[in-house]
């Protein structure tokens, strides 16, 4: 039997808690999977697996092995990059998940000079406006912004991003300008669902830092629906200020309280722990974070 091929589509179903699942990660039919591991647990004598009719966990000495064979596989991973940057290229596949409204444009830019630079290396991105469980869905790297809620995970700072209140010149001249954060109480302010409490914004008041209450009606989990209502007339938006920035090079919008922003939103590369990571994903987070550096320096970010 192939021992290697085993440990690989073992470790795919021990994370994915299903043979089905696994196979799919693999890209294999889930009786070749169950053959993998049935072959592997007869080579090692154990079982590795509690089975039943709906999921599949690991037991003890499954879990033993898996805490081995994870280091092993991305060890050879690693290896297979070294020869094969022996040969002037990056090779195999990266599995990316990020927010649909940053992932679908900045996110897309950024990883395209990547990809025409190593075209053996294949990228398959996720986007989601809700955070994926990465280990679980056996996902290499997230690009994520914001301080990290699980703290079993590793982060790596690419940049920070300003986060503008915005509105529009329209809106502006039928409801007034607010002359201080705290007026923002009296407006229909637009809601972002994905910041850590959409009702609260902070501006730095006097070297201190203040919080105003707001509300309004509407909410959305994406920053960038934020934007367009705001260009729409319809309220007073808080978003990073890569969503504002097209509209603001328009007119559509302007900036409130730039003298006042308290804070920016990071972001970060996340990716699993204990893990080695292979040639092409180190290579790819160093380019983001020269990128993203890059673009937010010369005024594009």
């Amino acid at each position: 039997m192939d021992t290697l091929e085993g440990m690989r589509v073992f470790v795919a179903v021990a994370d994915q808690q299903s043979f089905t699942r696994g196979a799919k990660r693999l890209g294999m039919s889930t009786k070749l999977a169950s053959k993998y591991v049935r072959q592997l647990e007869e080579h090692l004598g154990a079982q590795l697996f509690n089975r039943t009719t709906r999921r599949v966990t690991l037991t003890d000495t499954g879990r033993a092995y898996r805490e081995r064979c994870v280091p092993l596989l991305d060890q050879l991973d690693e290896l297979e990059d070294v020869v094969r940057a022996r040969q002037s290229a990056l090779d195999g596949s990266i599995r990316i998940t990020a927010p649909t409204g940053f992932g679908s444009r900045e996110l897309v830019q950024a990883l395209e000079p990547f990809q025409r630079a190593n075209p053996n290396v294949s990228i398959q991105l996720q986007l989601s406006d809700h955070h994926v469980a990465i280990i679980d869905e056996g996902i290499d790297l997230a690009v994520r912004f914001g301080a990290l809620k699980d703290s079993s995970l590793v982060a790596r700072k690419l940049m920070d991003m300003r986060v503008v209140v915005i509105a529009s010149p329209a809106y502006l001249a039928k409801h007034g300008r607010p002359d201080h954060p705290s007026a923002l109480a009296t407006h229909n302010c637009l809601l972002q669902l994905t910041a850590a409490d959409p009702t609260t914004w902070t501006f730095a008041i006097d070297g201190e830092e203040m919080s105003v209450r707001v509300n309004g009606s509407f909410r959305a989990n994406s920053p960038r629906a934020v934007a367009y209502m705001a260009a729409g007339d319809m309220g007073i938006g808080r978003c990073p200020y890569y969503t504002a920035k097209p509209f603001l090079e328009r007119d559509a919008l302007e900036i409130l309280f730039e003298e006042q922003e308290a804070n920016a939103t990071t972001l970060y590369a996340v990716y699993p722990p204990n893990r080695h990571l292979t040639a092409r994903i180190r290579a790819l987070i160093e380019h983001l974070a020269a990128w993203f550096t890059r673009n937010q320096q010369s005024g594009y970010l």
